[in-house]
């Protein structure tokens, strides 16, 4: 071995050392207290070894007294989360689109739902080419919902509305986190439609043409024993598949 190339390994190990020491922090108190809050129902709590939740609040910064949306709040599952860390102090907007409780009446129960139980969760639901989410936020907040954006029910444009809605939205120095099923590398937005995921290059263009400054991305939910061309609602391969976290922020 070269002294060069020496060299690069003992970066290349002092790199993945500290990685693995920041991964081994614990999580913040409030994350930790979150988790705990026995308001949660018990299928919740049952995702959180797949879902990893506390590393997913500690990534985006959640912190007690924000103001957070969580940007198609499906079953509730991180707005409960999310309610539960920013505490009674803070507030959370949780979006359900008018689109997806046309389509299926229990996203428009899951809304309400949630904010009855939660006195800091103020229900929205619009259309996505009407969003207008409230200003100030310090986060907002999707999980596996941006390959929707690319839906061909809805236009052609709707991942443009959105981000320019979110960017308008977040102060700055807000943070945009976005986890979604990946696509292989160079896969066509028409696989948004036919197995509901993305390719995170895409996303990254996306985001960052709205105006934000990508941050970067954790590998913690990604699986390689997913080759990423199935359905991920196939039952092999649901609930298992390869997925990407990234983090945006507002310029300042």
């Amino acid at each position: 071995m070269t002294a060069r190339n020496r060299g690069l390994s003992i970066l290349a190990a002092v790199a993945l050392s500290a990685a693995g020491a920041a991964a081994a922090q614990p999580a913040p108190a409030h994350v930790t207290a979150a988790l705990a809050d026995t308001g949660r129902p018990a299928a919740d709590v049952a995702r959180d070894a797949a879902r990893k939740p506390a590393e997913m609040l500690a990534f985006a910064e959640v912190k007690p007294g924000q103001k957070v949306a969580d940007l198609v709040m499906g079953g509730g599952y991180f707005t409960r989360l999310l309610s539960a860390a920013v505490g009674p102090n803070g507030r959370v907007y949780a979006y359900q689109p008018t689109e997806f409780v046309r389509f299926q009446a229990s996203y428009g129960e899951n809304l309400k739902k949630v904010a009855g139980e939660r006195a800091n969760v103020t229900p929205l639901e619009t259309t996505f080419a009407a969003l207008d989410l409230p200003d100030g936020l310090d986060l907002v907040f999707t999980v596996q919902n941006y390959h929707d954006f690319h839906l061909t029910p809805f236009p052609k444009d709707t991942a443009q509305t959105v981000n320019a809605e979110v960017f308008k939205s977040l102060k700055p120095g807000g943070v945009y986190l976005i986890a979604d099923h990946s696509a292989v590398a160079g896969a066509p937005l028409e696989v948004a439609m036919s197995l509901h995921r993305i390719d995170p290059a895409i996303v990254r263009r996306e985001v960052e043409a709205a105006g934000f400054r990508y941050e970067g991305e954790i590998p913690l939910l990604r699986d390689a024993a997913d080759d990423r061309t199935v359905n991920v609602f196939d039952p092999k391969i649901r609930g298992k598949t390869d997925q990407f976290v990234m983090k945006f922020r507002k310029p300042r």
